[in-house]
């Protein structure tokens, strides 16, 4: 009488939520000030002060009925031209509002291109450690996910495993950079040797492959780190952007879907993408933030927040004999777990109040993510939690 594959996602929450909901029972048990959770990659500062006072001004000023009302469902034309205009200052490019549709945040924007794209026996290729939901997001929409994992050693892509994993059923390439959970950034070196291979692949196989740009940490990069922009170098490229974790608007759910202007048929793309925000019942994006967004381009919360935290964890954790690579953006890190089981490894954390997620449904084993969007007074409270579980294995207790 049910969708039992609707229900099975229903029932059973992400890993991720899973530990949020413990860190919030523990909290209730022994107070929030005790529980060292880093489980959930939710924004700890604030938004600009534009945005509130973009708002306030909106709301005060506007008409309330206008203010509040549908917009088309890609988003008002004007705001996707504003959009496509500061793309084209900021990365030399020749964008327009046909090339935007606007969106509830990345979710949306990937649930969206995946339909819009995914035919019966194409596979999507995504590179390990990816977020979890790619692969909800992926078999949903009617497609095959294919994991290809990324060198162990700086976590770029494994161009080898790459090429064995091309077929003539690949529709697609995901990348997410600055990624989640690693936080590692793809270099321009990598891009350039992607961008090759699928143009190598497209010509082999004698159709369109897309690579998929996953980009709701673009902005936050830390020590002048460069975020190449994709559509510069390939030109199948869809860009799924959230303005959530840039902003600290993760609840706002606001973005966009960026179908370059370069691929081999935008318009025709760009109808498939409408087409199936139809059919997912997305009627258009928040027009309140819609409106917000022009003022705000550009913009982050206060990343230095995140810098400070990074540092002080990669530094303390490298001390106490964590082994991990030091993330270039977002604001996660993976540690290689301190046994080859990541499960057991984050129950025995669990023993010190640390919430960290096992990198299984990451992918790639063996590995936890930490968050450390979180206060620096968490961070630094929680050191002795982290040294205590090195010391406990180093001693043979587990």
């Amino acid at each position: 009488m049910l969708s039992q594959e609707m229900i099975n996602l229903g029932q059973v929450r992400s890993v991720i939520r899973e530990m949020f909901e413990y860190g919030n029972k523990r909290a209730a048990e022994i107070g929030r000030e005790n529980v060292f959770d880093f489980s959930l990659g939710n924004p700890s500062v604030p938004a600009p002060s534009i945005v509130d006072e973009t708002i306030m001004k909106l709301i005060n000023e506007e008409d309330s009925v206008k203010l509040h009302g549908y917009t088309s469902a890609p988003g008002d034309m004007n705001i996707r031209n504003i959009v496509a205009n500061w793309l084209n200052d900021t990365y030399d490019t020749t964008f327009t509002g046909n090339n935007i549709y606007f969106t509830t945040g990345a979710a949306a924007a990937l649930t969206i291109t995946f339909k819009a794209i995914a035919e019966k026996n194409d596979e999507i290729i995504v590179f390990a450690p990816f977020f979890p939901e790619y692969k909800v997001f992926i078999e949903t929409s009617g497609a095959k996910m294919k994991i290809v994992k990324c060198r162990e050693s700086d976590f770029q892509i494994d161009f080898d495993a790459l090429k064995a994993a091309m077929n003539e059923n690949v529709k697609a390439v995901v990348i997410n950079s600055p990624c989640n959970p690693s936080g590692v950034v793809f270099s321009r070196e990598t891009i350039e040797k992607l961008s090759e291979i699928l143009r190598e692949s497209e010509e082999k196989f004698g159709h369109p492959i897309f690579l998929i740009s996953d980009e709701p940490y673009r902005e936050l990069v830390y020590d002048d780190i460069e975020v190449p922009f994709v559509p510069k170098f390939y030109d199948n490229t869809i860009v799924c952007y959230s303005f959530s974790k840039s902003l600290s608007l993760p609840g706002e759910r606001i973005g966009y879907i960026l179908i370059s202007d370069k691929s081999f048929n935008p318009s025709l793309i760009f109808d498939a993408v409408a087409g199936a925000g139809r059919a997912l019942g997305y009627v258009c994006a928040s027009s309140l933030f819609q409106r917000v967004i022009p003022h705000c381009l550009g913009m982050t919360a206060d990343i230095d927040i995140y810098k400070k935290n990074r540092d002080i964890l990669c530094d303390a954790l490298k001390e106490y004999g964590f082994d991990l690579v030091s993330p270039d953006g977002a604001f996660y890190l993976f540690v290689k777990a301190l046994e080859k089981d990541a499960n057991r490894f984050c129950e025995n954390a669990k023993k010190y109040e640390l919430l960290l997620v096992p990198s299984d449904s990451f992918g790639y084993e063996g590995y936890v993510r930490i968050s450390y969007c979180v206060s620096t007074e968490q961070i630094l409270n929680s050191l002795p939690a982290f040294k205590a579980l090195a010391d406990g294995y180093r001693n043979g207790e587990f």
